[in-house]
């Protein structure tokens, strides 16, 4: 038997989603805010490769952005990508963040070029963008497959964002993040 929704639900579940996003979204501002009141002192905590030092950045790197069209361009696709994991089920929003910081962080801190920092949320995002890809193949349900469909149209171009290309992105994070979402969907098909 079929049941509707009941608006309350939803009501709800869509609270949960703006709490969690918004969360998200004012710690990386704030955390800007107050890099920027110490003149970006604290960008030298990003991901630095092969360097003992350097590994924290693998979970302090995604808080971190060099200027304010960096931050806007991570706050604007965290939103949209973050909200699509939540769609599928808000408890994967954590530990997918999570899955594509690690790898991103593990891939930077690895492949990285020497004497650089990686910075930024775009780990976690194409993290989120491989999860939402490979979640509909792993899945293997309609509705999944529809996200993976939605997601590949509006948002695939970005894939070409894992290649060595523009001097100052760092590939090797959105490399390692979108391995990291991936790897989370296959986690999460169990």
């Amino acid at each position: 038997m079929l049941t509707t929704p009941r608006p309350v639900s939803v009501v709800k579940a869509l609270r949960v989603h703006a709490t969690v996003l918004g969360a998200s979204v004012a710690t990386l501002w704030a955390v800007f805010g107050v890099d920027s009141l110490l003149g970006h002192a604290l960008l030298q905590y990003g991901v630095v490769p092969r360097s003992i030092d350097g590994l924290r950045g693998i979970v302090l790197a995604p808080f971190l952005h060099r200027d304010l069209a960096h931050l806007s361009a991570n706050t604007a696709s965290l939103l949209a990508l973050g909200w699509l994991v939540m769609l599928r089920d808000p408890r994967h929003y954590a530990l997918v963040a999570l899955s594509a910081a690690v790898g991103g962080g593990l891939l930077a801190w690895l492949l990285g070029a020497p004497n650089s920092v990686h910075i930024g949320a775009s780990g976690v995002i194409f993290g989120f963008l491989g999860f939402l890809i490979f979640a509909g193949w792993y899945a293997r349900s309609l509705a999944s497959v529809a996200l993976s469909v939605v997601v590949i149209a509006l948002w695939g171009g970005l894939v070409f964002g894992v290649l060595p290309g523009e001097q100052g992105i760092s590939w090797q994070e959105h490399l390692g993040g979108f391995i990291g979402g991936a790897l989370a969907a296959r986690w999460f098909a169990r």
